[in-house]
């Protein structure tokens, strides 16, 4: 299966671009550091395992396996 990280995957639009890869069977994995974004706005998501939320400001760099 695909795999795609979305940068502020938990804001607004973030979070309807997760839903639409989803949809479109990609794994997506979400980095957020929450500042302005909000974990709510995935919930149903993280909740069905479709979404990995990571807490992680990238200007810190980041690391995502596979």
């Amino acid at each position: 299966m695909p795999r795609a990280v979305v940068t502020g995957g938990a804001g607004f639009i973030g979070s309807h671009l997760c839903r639409a890869l989803v949809r479109r069977g990609f794994d997506v994995v979400a980095v957020d550091n929450l500042l302005t974004g909000r974990r709510s706005n995935l919930d149903d998501l993280l909740r069905d395992g479709r979404v990995e939320l990571v807490e992680q400001d990238v200007s810190a760099g980041l690391r995502v396996d596979g």
